[in-house]
């Protein structure tokens, strides 16, 4: 029981600091919408955060997975065997780091050129070192996950978010408004010293660089005893194991970030009457961080489902059990899906802090669904995992990412950013559905089908009509928006009574059982 507990409070720690990660994110969002009205302003940043989730696969090669996995080997081995394998990963990993970091930072005029941001070579460099940091930290990241060290490491996921985000408001808003002249004008001559208006969006780089580097003295003493160790024959076993990883990593993040990378390159010029391309990107990024509600209902379920469902793998009621919880994470993710598109108005004058940002929410319900079908695939595809085939992982990652590229490739010059948001949600569409048919074959599942897909048609024609439909008025469209809200919400517990009525039953009794006993 103590190692279950144990794993439990591990398990919720994880969680606690994956889910405020994704969150920094978010929270950003109207800091950096304040700061910088003019949505060209942020592409960049939008396209070279893409680069850096790309490029952080490839430094890293799927070396985390390979040290759990050889240190798992090596439990009852000496400690300087794990001590070792520790070694190996972190210099192998290390030296990819740093050659290819200074490469990238010597080579900072060429690649801005190459992306036409001219001028913003310090963007890049900063992002270089940047990826180099993550990548290096990851190892012994990974060793205090080993080590059952959670708190130690939540604490500083934790610590980085709060020193990012403060580093953000202390450059975005503290420093660049007094350098404006906007407040405090006596601290004008200290504000002239801490801001460039020439950087600017690159603050956030900036920012992040800092926090990240902070890593080397908040987990120190997971670096302990390491020593820079390069054995042929264990190197080319750990890369051996980790490269088809890397590969199904990299697939799998081409497939979130194809609509950042290839949106500005390929768009029309005049396509938006007004807007750049720079624009439009930057529209489009900030928009996108309005589906992270989706998002982390997801990484939540996540967290609690993979340690659940293999602890029930040897279950024969497991089966049963997966179409159960699928059933409802599908209808939880319908109503955040039908929560966030109808109260988009009232989202974007929250988060989005320029108007110029807004018009591109039309995107964000397509992108909510995209998330949910993702979620849904990432639900049923533990008949791969439990029935040990999870070679048809790869192959349903890499389908889904060539759909991805190839309708971008094809939607984006035809209707702009809605093309990013059709290809996602078309990809994740096929990679569900691949999934199930695949699963059907190999580990059957009692699905609730026609109840998901009824739940997931109905949402989308009420979203589509409140969309076709609009209020101006945002005093009259959130009592509205809510009700219908609420309205869907009573009609899935009609739907779904017989399971309600049970859990209403024990309910009253409970209530009712104090009154008899004094009676």
């Amino acid at each position: 029981m103590s190692t279950f507990k144990k794993l439990a409070s591990d398990t919720a720690l994880y969680g606690i600091s994956t889910i405020l990660g994704r969150l920094l994110n978010y929270a950003l969002v109207p800091i950096q919408t304040y700061a910088f009205q003019k949505p060209s302003a942020m592409a960049s940043n939008v396209e070279l955060y893409g680069w850096i989730g790309v490029l952080l696969v490839v430094y890293t090669l799927g070396l985390e997975t390979a040290f759990f996995r050889f240190i798992a080997r090596s439990k009852n081995q000496p400690i300087e065997e794990k001590n070792r394998i520790f070694n190996q990963s972190l210099s192998i990993v290390a030296c990819i780091s740093v050659v290819s970091s200074l490469l990238l930072y010597s080579l900072a005029t060429p690649i801005t050129n190459w992306l036409h941001y001219p001028g913003q070579e310090r963007f890049v460099q900063w992002s270089a070192l940047l990826v180099a940091i993550d990548a290096i930290v990851a190892i012994p990241f990974a060793r205090l996950r080993v080590e059952n060290r959670a708190r130690e490491f939540v604490g500083a996921k934790i610590t980085n978010i709060v020193i990012v985000v403060a580093l953000n408001i202390f450059f975005l808003i503290f420093a660049k408004d007094i350098y404006e002249g906007k407040y405090l004008t006596s601290l004008q001559p200290i504000a002239d010293l801490i801001y460039n208006p020439k950087i600017g969006p690159g603050y956030t780089f900036l920012a992040n660089l800092i926090g990240n580097a902070l890593y080397f003295i908040i987990i120190r003493k997971a670096f302990t005893g390491f020593r820079f160790q390069f054995d042929k024959a264990q190197s080319w076993a750990l890369l051996a194991y980790a490269f088809p990883i890397m590969l199904t990593n990299l697939a799998s993040v081409l497939n979130l970030l194809t609509d950042r990378l290839f949106l500005r390159h390929l768009l029309p010029a005049g396509f938006y009457p007004g807007l750049s391309s720079e624009a439009v990107l930057g529209i489009y990024g900030n928009c996108l961080k309005l589906s992270v509600f989706m998002a982390l209902a997801i990484q939540s379920f996540k967290f609690a489902a993979d340690p659940f469902f293999f602890s029930q793998a040897e279950d024969k009621n497991a089966p049963t059990l997966l179409a159960n919880v699928t059933k409802w994470f599908i209808i939880v993710c319908v109503l955040i899906w039908v929560g966030v598109s109808l109260n988009l108005d009232l989202l974007g004058q929250l988060f989005l802090r320029s108007k110029e940002y807004r018009v591109g929410l039309n995107v964000v319900p397509l992108l909510l669904l995209g998330n949910l079908l993702l979620g849904v695939y990432y639900n049923i595809s533990f008949w791969f995992k439990l029935s040990d085939k999870t070679s048809y992982g790869t192959l349903i990652t890499v389908i889904g990412t060539a759909v991805t590229i190839g309708l971008n490739l094809l939607l984006i010059p035809v209707i702009g950013y809605m093309g990013c948001a059709v290809a996602f949600s078309v990809s994740s569409f096929v990679m569900m559905l691949i999934c199930y048919l695949l699963g059907e074959k190999y580990y059957p599942v009692p699905y609730h089908v026609g109840s998901a897909i009824g739940y997931v048609l109905g949402a989308g024609l009420l979203i589509y009509a409140s969309w076709h439909f609009p209020i101006s008025n945002l005093w009259v469209a959130v009592p509205v928006h809510t009700a219908l809200f609420g309205l869907f919400l009573i009609l899935i517990i009609f739907i779904e009574r017989d399971t309600f009525q049970p859990a209403l039953v024990r309910f009253r009794n409970r209530r009712n059982k104090p009154d008899k006993i004094n009676s």
